[in-house]
């Protein structure tokens, strides 16, 4: 059984005590750390419900608003006495909690009566004044912020907000110093809106009345990126790393228009080439058991959701080539994930079938499909060297109606994930992850095959597509560069520091390309268009095949795909 301190029996309200801003200081550490000290102040935002903080957050009253210095704390305490708009006055121990400033073993608490809450602050973002001096404190978001990512949504509850929708640092940058400054930047500008719970899937959220996980109809469901949040007020926090708003109200939510349709095909085009991660498509062991997948579904309902989420947007597009990852390792009889897919598209579809399978020993590998209607595929197709990770797979391809065949080649380079590297492979603190000196080391090496293989053979061009692990300005799309490869979205779409329309990932409420289409030379000139269909990554977590069917193709992947318009 748990016994507190009792309370004081006199009255000492408003004796002596330590202001709050001499235990907040100037600085990120309050210099008062393992003394303890009397506080007194409003209880703004009661945080000791079920699942909560275990605590309480108390401010002073009548705080310049220009102070350099917080004027509020959050109380760690079980203590039961307190609640919102009543002074008190506290005796407890400063501790500075993962950057969080706070009172802990408190053996005094006294109600002092009731009071107004403290007059909000007023703040904006990108940052208008150091956030460390409204810790804690009650503020008001001057304007609207921008949800960046929903990722962390129905596992924690909250979501990320910006002013501006922000880009990966090496989407636009040259990798070193000036990539790290503005990825602390992004972070210094981004704000989490939290719903004051400390417990994982939480059942609702104060924020969002209409709420539910697994229910299409709940508005977390239309949490897309780009949704506006206006309405914001609260208790600005600093709990797992990030800065967030405990809001006391609710904001008021405005999505942006639905995805439009597939890119039309210009007139002239007479060869449309389709990218797309397809986000581990697993079909168990084709024969409806085998669930849950290593990777992908869970059970075959959800397989089956997946393959007419992913059919339906892959048809939509109006391809005639697909080059796609993620596709599950399963051979390719009529049981293989490859078959079942090229099936679920339409009688005219094939997929293509490498002299060399056995190269490929991951769990998950590249797929080429064709509309055998509108195209040949000529000679064998192969797995390339993959160099420390998932061989590239070519064909070559040429239009029934004649003409010089295309080389497409499907890609997935290395990822970022740190699991297990050393050395050159770690991080480097240039912001492209670990494992870049494979994935540039894949890079050269398959530009290098990809020449040996072209040599006799008459080719309109070379198409390396796929996902490569790498934002537009990191070492191995400028290797490719190198190689006179050229990223067509970004050659008809070239992003800026302020502007990029087309990007096909998120990641921690930042945008960029991962997915990239790079022509050869020979092929760059009978590019007549590239774009990213935004699909996918700008939809919710929690709206894809895992949780509802759904007619359309939205959130099919989590990575959006690109079209690539040729004429050949």
């Amino acid at each position: 059984m748990l016994v507190f301190p009792a309370l004081t029996a006199a009255n000492p309200c408003g004796q002596p005590a330590t202001v709050i801003t001499e235990v907040q200081g100037s600085t990120d550490t309050s210099a008062l750390v393992g003394q303890t000290v009397t506080v007194e102040g409003v209880l703004t935002q009661d945080s000791r419900h079920v699942g909560g903080f275990s605590g309480f957050y108390l401010q002073q009253a009548n705080t310049p608003a220009d102070s350099i210095r917080s004027s509020a704390l959050f109380v760690y305490t079980r203590h039961k006495e307190g609640r919102l708009g009543q002074r008190l006055r506290v005796t407890g121990k400063v501790k500075e909690h993962y950057g969080l400033t706070e009172l802990v073993a408190v053996s005094d608490l006294q109600v002092c009566g009731t009071q107004a809450l403290p007059a909000t602050v007023e703040m904006s973002l990108p940052w208008t004044r150091a956030p460390e001096s409204l810790e804690n404190m009650r503020v008001r978001i001057n304007g609207p912020l921008t949800i960046t990512d929903s990722h962390q949504l129905t596992r924690f509850g909250d979501v990320s907000l910006a002013a501006k929708d922000p880009l990966i640092s090496t989407e636009f940058m040259v990798p070193g110093t000036a990539a790290l400054r503005h990825a602390k930047l992004v972070s210094m500008n981004t704000l989490v809106l939290d719903d004051g719970n400390a417990r994982r899937n939480p059942p609702s959220l104060n924020w969002l009345p209409i709420y539910s996980a697994t229910q299409p109809g709940s508005a977390a469901f239309s949490l897309v990126a780009g949704t506006q949040v206006r309405g914001l007020t609260g208790v600005l926090d600093y709990r797992y790393g990030a800065w967030r708003l405990q809001p006391d109200q609710i904001p008021s939510l405005k999505p942006p228009p639905l995805p439009d349709p597939a890119p039309a095909r210009p007139t002239s085009a007479n060869l449309r080439v389709m990218t797309l991660n397809l986000h581990n498509l697993f079909n168990g062991d084709g024969r409806g058991q085998g669930f849950p997948t290593s990777r992908g579904a869970k059970t075959e309902a959800q397989y089956k959701r997946q393959l007419q989420r992913l059919s339906t947007g892959l048809n939509q597009a109006g391809a005639d080539l697909l080059a796609l990852s993620e596709l599950e390792n399963d051979g390719y009889d009529s049981n293989s994930t490859i078959a079942q897919l090229a099936a679920s598209l339409g009688p005219h579809w094939r997929f293509v079938v490498p002299v060399n399978p056995a190269m490929q020993k991951d769990a998950i590998r590249n797929g080429l499909l064709y509309r055998a209607d509108r195209v040949n595929a000529l000679g064998p197709a192969q797995y390339l060297l993959g160099d420390g990770g998932r061989p590239s797979l070519t064909q070559r391809f040429a239009l029934k109606s004649g003409g010089l065949p295309l080389r497409l080649v499907s890609v997935h380079l290395k990822s970022k994930s740190c699991r297990n590297a050393k050395g050159e492979n770690a991080q480097q603190s240039d912001g492209q992850g670990c494992y870049t000196a494979v994935r540039v080391k894949q890079a050269k090496t398959l530009h290098q095959q990809l020449g040996q293989l072209d040599r006799g053979n008459a080719l309109a061009g070379t198409l390396i597509t796929g996902d490569f692990n790498s934002y537009s300005k990191e070492q191995p799309i400028s290797e490719l560069a190198r190689a006179g490869y050229t990223s067509m979205v970004g050659h008809f779409h070239p992003c800026t520091p302020v502007r990029c329309e087309h990007y096909s990932y998120r990641f921690k409420g930042a945008r960029g390309s991962l997915d990239h289409a790079l022509a050869s030379a020979a092929l760059k000139p009978w590019v007549l268009s590239a774009k990213v269909w935004n699909i996918n990554a700008d939809q919710p977590r929690m709206a894809d095949y895992r949780s509802h069917s759904s007619p359309q193709p939205w959130r099919s992947s989590d990575h959006n795909p690109l079209i690539t318009d040729i004429k050949l």
